[in-house]
């Protein structure tokens, strides 16, 4: 049987039960709020860019500065609230992963040269070093491909010297092309049996420029008919 004393108990336990119940919307909205404010909207070039302010603030920047609750850098927003920055946002794309991730991924229709001027705009010391080197790595590599040059001799052997010939070859020496007949067109008559052997190895040119020999009539004629093939 219920007493007042029951009665009382009961609604003073449906009381707590509202109040923590109600709780938790605040609760949440708290988070919410939170999290939002994390979050930064930028307008570089006219494309808008979301990202967190954490990651913005990963490394000692402008865009460090700029994303601050009461940030030091004064700049306009526009109609959505976001800060505007006048530079190209293909390249920012580039900077704004390398902050998510510490990489540099390039596009192919962008150049290093591109990205080391965005970075030394926002002033991110990491990524102007790093790509410094990435240019200097790039610069090496085609110098290296600009100074080195394929020689090709053409050696001529009976059929049953071919295979020892291509066993013998050593020094950096690679087999091109095996030839036994004439090419089409040609004048010269290759001797029954006989076979021509292309071979080639890779040098420095500049090491070998005073040793440039005219080209005979011979590898004249291996020229043309691998033009052909």
């Amino acid at each position: 049987m219920l007493t007042d004393d029951n009665f009382t108990n009961q609604q003073n336990c449906d009381n707590i039960s509202i109040t923590n119940i109600d709780s938790h919307p605040t609760l949440n909205s708290t988070i919410s709020s939170n999290s939002k404010r994390d979050w930064v909207l930028l307008n570089v070039g006219g494309k808008h860019f979301m990202t967190t302010r954490s990651t913005l603030s990963k490394e000692e920047s402008f865009l460090c500065r700029l994303c601050q609750c009461e940030p030091d850098l004064k700049t306009d927003v526009d109609d959505k609230g976001a800060y505007l920055i006048d530079r190209d946002p293909n390249y920012f794309n580039v900077v704004l992963n390398y902050l998510r991730h510490g990489k540099l991924i390039l596009e192919t229709n962008l150049v290093e040269e591109g990205v080391l001027e965005e970075a030394e705009f926002y002033n991110i010391r990491p990524l102007i070093e790093l790509v410094k080197e990435k240019i200097r790595e790039r610069d090496r590599r085609k110098l290296n491909d600009c100074t080195t040059n394929r020689v090709y001799r053409v050696i001529q052997c009976q059929e049953k010297e071919v295979t020892q010939l291509m066993s013998s070859l050593s020094d950096g020496w690679k087999f091109e092309q095996l030839i036994g007949h004439s090419p089409v067109g040609s004048s010269y008559m290759y001797p029954e049996g006989e076979f021509l052997c292309i071979v080639s190895k890779q040098y420095d040119r500049g090491t070998r420029e005073d040793n440039n020999t005219s080209v005979s009539e011979r590898v004249k004629i291996l020229q043309e008919r691998g033009s052909r093939m």
